[in-house]
């Protein structure tokens, strides 16, 4: 196996280890088996499992952020392009792998230990944050409001991501979608 193949079959088992079980309660052992890659290939690609979750995590910012590239484009008008990014959730909710988000899982599980998870995990919200905003700037949205309001945009999203993880109610996806239209509505988006 080149060491290219052996890397990707690492990050997508870790991945969906992780996803599964959380990231303490899975060994590098778990990984390697899950895999099929050598433990001595696994070291050499990721010399920590602190290494080797932030690859994940790196790797998961990237696919996020194209998914939510690929609602964005389909959006109609600048609103619609706004509100995209819950429809992205609702997708994503429905989908039998979810088990919340996985940045903010494993901040909550590693993120007071790991200043490199929680660099990852801030970055990613960041991201989410900034490109609501760059998106509300397509809007009517007056310049002073697009920041307050792609923070706010931003909570009703993650907010929905830890709320349907917990009750496994994956219509919380169109009901943040519907507060983030009286949010546009109110900045005369």
């Amino acid at each position: 196996m080149d060491p290219e193949t052996a890397e990707i079959r690492v990050l997508d088992a870790a991945e969906a280890l992780f996803n599964e079980r959380g990231v303490q309660s899975v060994g590098m052992d778990a990984i390697r088996t899950a895999s099929g890659v050598s433990l001595k290939r696994l070291y050499q690609a990721y010399p920590s499992k602190s290494d080797l979750l932030e690859a994940v995590l790196r790797r998961r910012d990237e696919a996020v952020n194209a998914g939510v590239e690929g609602y964005v484009a389909s959006g109609e008008d600048p609103r619609a392009r706004v509100l995209a990014v819950f429809d992205f959730l609702a997708d994503w909710f429905t989908d039998p792998a979810f088990r919340g988000c996985v940045f903010i899982n494993t901040y909550g599980e590693m993120g007071g230990v790991s200043e490199s998870v929680a660099t990852v995990a801030r970055g990613h919200k960041l991201g989410l944050r900034s490109r609501l905003a760059e998106l509300l700037a397509e809007t009517d949205v007056p310049p002073t409001a697009r920041e307050p309001l792609a923070a706010q945009l931003a909570l009703l999203a993650n907010g929905a991501m830890a709320t349907a993880a917990i009750t496994g109610a994956p219509d919380t996806a169109q009901q943040a979608k519907a507060a983030a239209e009286l949010l546009l509505d109110a900045a005369g988006a």
